[in-house]
């Protein structure tokens, strides 16, 4: 039986760093009003010259870098979006050009903050059924555009940014086991009016809208579940997990889920403080750190998991 593995990554923040002091400057805010709540300290924006698709690109290159990869070497890219650089063609079309992969198959994903773990599950289908080889799968959002920056319960939360995994056809396993789960009823909980003029009604504003109290008490209510369903699928003790790689939405939901599996703060990869929520890029952007910084080892276990708007939420088990 094909599985898959996690061969190579990558990451990419533009220069640009927004902090909460710069913050305070524009806002009604604080630097410890928003540490508090979220555990946020600073946040990357991109460049007027930047886009998903070349931030893709630059993560994109260093995991193939890592992977000892060529372009040519890939099979499929899945792109988890939901700041594509045009409503059509997809950024995963638009990043197959940019690396000179060839007519590989490409395509995007939208599911929020949950992008990359979809993409992620998505792409070990493929190879496991063997009609690709080589995956990349990438998260990469400019999400600081479509906010309103005089919105301070939403502003100060986001950030951009780039992360990208190779994974390929192994004879072990990988990649255990992968869980996805959506509930359109709360669709209006964490929602972007409309980004089409042509769709808006007058009263409607092109921004990302948030009711965070609800937000948060689902989030920490469905990524317990999760936990146990993880856990449970592959007749593991919690104590089998190495390490938790949580989307990085807010530290409070981080080390809820932390303490549902056991794990002490040292066995979690958390760069909230200086990334933010760069949504569905935060996933990959925590696993590379991770992996660069040395912490994440051959052999690790690791619990993948992340929660956004749709609602949506996922995991993934993954032997690195």
């Amino acid at each position: 039986m094909n599985y898959s593995k996690i061969v190579g990554t990558g990451g990419y923040l533009p220069e640009k760093i927004l902090t909460n002091a710069d913050l305070e400057k524009i806002i009604d805010t604080t630097d410890e009003w928003i540490r508090e709540r979220s555990g946020i300290a600073q946040r990357h924006i991109a460049a007027d010259h930047e886009t998903s698709s070349s931030m893709a690109e630059q993560a994109a290159l260093r995991a193939l870098a890592a992977a000892n990869l060529k372009p040519t070497d890939i099979d499929l890219i899945i792109v988890g979006t939901v700041t594509p650089d045009k409503v059509f063609p997809s950024t995963a079309c638009l990043l197959q050009e940019r690396l000179g992969t060839g007519k590989c198959i490409a395509f995007d994903v939208n599911a929020v903050c949950s992008g990359f773990i979809y993409a992620f599950s998505i792409a070990d289908q493929f190879i496991r059924t063997g009609a690709v080889k080589t995956a990349l799968v990438i998260g990469s959002e400019t999400l600081t555009r479509m906010l309103n920056w005089n919105d301070r319960s939403t502003c100060v939360l986001f950030g951009d940014g780039a992360g990208a995994v190779i994974m390929q056809a192994a004879n072990e396993p990988g990649v255990y086991s992968t869980h996805l789960h959506a509930d359109g009823r709360y669709k209006d909980l964490l929602h972007v009016p409309s980004l089409l003029a042509m769709q808006r009604t007058p009263d409607e504003e092109p921004f990302l809208q948030m009711e965070g109290r609800e937000v948060f008490k689902i989030a920490v209510t469905e990524l317990g579940n999760l936990v146990d369903e993880t856990l449970a699928k592959n007749n593991i003790p919690q104590s089998a997990i190495d390490w938790l790689i949580p989307h990085q939405a807010n530290k409070r939901i981080i080390m809820a889920t932390a303490k549902k599996l056991g794990l002490a703060e040292e066995r979690v990869i958390i760069t909230v403080a200086e990334h933010a929520n760069t949504s569905a890029a935060s996933v990959p952007l925590a696993l590379d750190a991770g992996i660069k910084d040395g912490r994440i080892k051959q052999g690790d276990l690791l619990l993948l998991e992340a929660f956004g708007g749709g609602l949506t939420w996922g995991s993934a088990l993954v032997r690195y």
